[in-house]
């Protein structure tokens, strides 16, 4: 390959970075001499030219073979070269971003096929080809092929992305449908060893070229599930692969035909447990990359998505550690605020510290009793100074009257109290005299007497109260006497004592 500085003259960039010119000048009608006769600018014919290839399908999407001619690179990355046979060359443009993406670069000789469309580049009338995908010649029926089969299948749904399973963090059982003979297999066990020897690795070994590669494929695959299904028969899942890895070396596209096939596609999709496709290098892409749940660009960066890397893992556990001791810390620290505060509130409620509040609490109260009686006594004996100070002028003058009215009263005493004494003896003889004559000895000074029983020393009133034989006891005015009842007389006079 070789470069220069720019482009040649006759390649320009593509068609739709150059718009129309509005300033362009526009010929005049012709003369009225010319009946009929329309003369076009060379503008009107480019324009023209380029909307009939705009407007052929078939210009739109091509597929073309030939050998290249000259080739340039400008400085912006844009490759410039001839598409030539036996009888034309065809002018083409292949830009910096679509090189990038290809593995395969343009040079002088090579017979290739190229994949884009046609366009006229109207200010010079340059009509070009302008490249999208370019590749050896030979391989243009299975790049087609390739389009169609992805089509197809992509409309089946089997490329969505919402049939893609997420795959497991560590998985303990690790499949690997690979050729056991191949350098893959080895690189892949490399890799699993050193990021995650804890990984048990089953290999399911399987044709990856050649006529038989996909049969061989899609049998390793059926193979691999019934022993999956066995296992969970047995009650051994944990035993059974949690992923597996489909993987190939690079090589060409004829050589990573086999997982373009149909069936392989199939058998990916209907894989019970995810897959992580590692099919060629970076810039190959197959269908089965598509159909996997996982693409890897390498074998070996599928089996670095499969497992964790452990020095990555252990220091997440050493990190997640020191959280979880930080975390306890903290926890402790709280809970030791917490029991302290709960073991000050029962030292608070506890007998000896409510006997020692109780304590402080009277003594507290004693003192204020104290302090208060003092104060009252302190206002109390300056209200008895301020009193008796009063006092001290008053009571002289108050002595002197008190004892000229005692000295008064003891002058009239003596004849006060004669005169209510005289008055005191005559109510008393009246009232005597008046007692002497309503009394029962006055009674019985007239020769009366009072009948008694002598039993029970009730009065006689009736003679049923005395029946015969009753002792009695009569009350006379001087004296008494015992008697026996002799029951009712006949006569009632009889019985009365003059």
């Amino acid at each position: 390959m070789s470069g220069t500085p720019e482009p040649p003259d006759w390649l320009l960039p593509s068609w739709d970075t150059v718009p129309d010119d509005p300033d362009e000048p526009r010929r005049a009608p012709a003369p009225g001499g010319t009946f009929g006769l329309r003369v076009r600018t060379v503008s009107e014919v480019s324009r023209a030219i380029r909307e009939r290839i705009r407007a052929d399908d078939g210009l739109r999407d091509l597929w073309v073979e030939g050998e290249i001619g000259r080739v340039t690179v400008s400085t912006a990355g844009h490759a410039y070269f001839t598409l030539k046979d036996a009888r034309a060359q065809l002018q083409c443009v292949w830009f910096r971003d679509d090189r990038a993406r290809s593995p395969f670069q343009p040079q002088t000789g090579l017979q290739v096929v190229a994949h884009g469309r046609m366009d006229l580049f109207e200010p010079q009338g340059a009509l070009q080809l302008y490249v999208e995908s370019l590749q050896p010649s030979g391989f243009g029926n299975l790049a087609v092929r390739f389009e169609q089969l992805k089509a197809a299948l992509a409309a089946e749904g089997l490329f969505d992305a919402a049939r893609k399973r997420p795959l497991p963090r560590q998985p303990a059982t690790i499949a690997v449908i690979t050729s056991p003979t191949g350098a893959v297999w080895r690189d892949v066990c490399t890799v699993l060893a050193r990021r995650w020897p804890m990984a048990r690795v089953v290999l399911v070994a399987c044709q990856v070229q050649g006529e038989g590669a996909p049969a061989s494929i899609v049998t390793a695959f059926r193979r691999l599930e019934r022993w999956i299904g066995e296992l969970a028969g047995a009650g051994r899942v944990d035993e059974a692969p949690a992923v597996t890895i489909l993987a190939r070396g690079g090589g060409s596209l004829e050589d990573l035909w086999s997982f373009n096939d149909e069936r392989v596609v199939r058998a990916v999709v209907a894989h019970p447990i995810p897959v992580v496709c590692g099919v060629g290098h970076e810039v190959d892409v197959t269908l089965a990359d598509f159909a996997a749940d996982v693409r890897a660009p390498t074998p070996s960066a599928a089996a670095e998505l499969v497992v964790p890397d452990r020095l990555e893992v252990a220091v997440s556990v050493t990190s997640l550690g020191r959280r979880a001791e930080s975390a306890s810390i903290r926890r402790m620290s709280v809970a030791r605020r917490e029991l302290d505060a709960e073991r000050r509130a029962l030292d608070r409620l506890g007998p000896r510290a409510q006997l020692a509040a109780s304590r402080e609490r009277a003594g507290l109260l004693l003192d204020r009793a104290a302090r208060i009686v003092a104060e009252r006594l302190a206002v109390a004996q300056r209200g008895q100074e301020r009193i008796a100070a009063r006092l001290g002028s008053m009571l002289p003058a108050r002595l002197d009257l008190e004892a000229r009215r005692v000295e008064a009263l003891g002058v009239r005493a003596p004849r006060v109290v004669q005169l209510r004494l005289a008055t005191a003896t005559t109510s008393l003889a009246a009232t005597r005299a008046s007692l002497g004559a309503l009394g029962p000895q006055a009674t019985l000074d007239r020769g009366y007497a009072i009948v008694r029983r002598a039993g029970d020393g009730g009065i006689v009133r009736r003679p049923d109260d005395a029946p015969a034989g009753t002792p009695l006891s009569l009350a006379l005015a001087q004296g008494r006497l015992a008697a026996t009842s002799d029951g009712p007389a006949a006569d009632e006079g009889a019985g009365e004592t003059p």
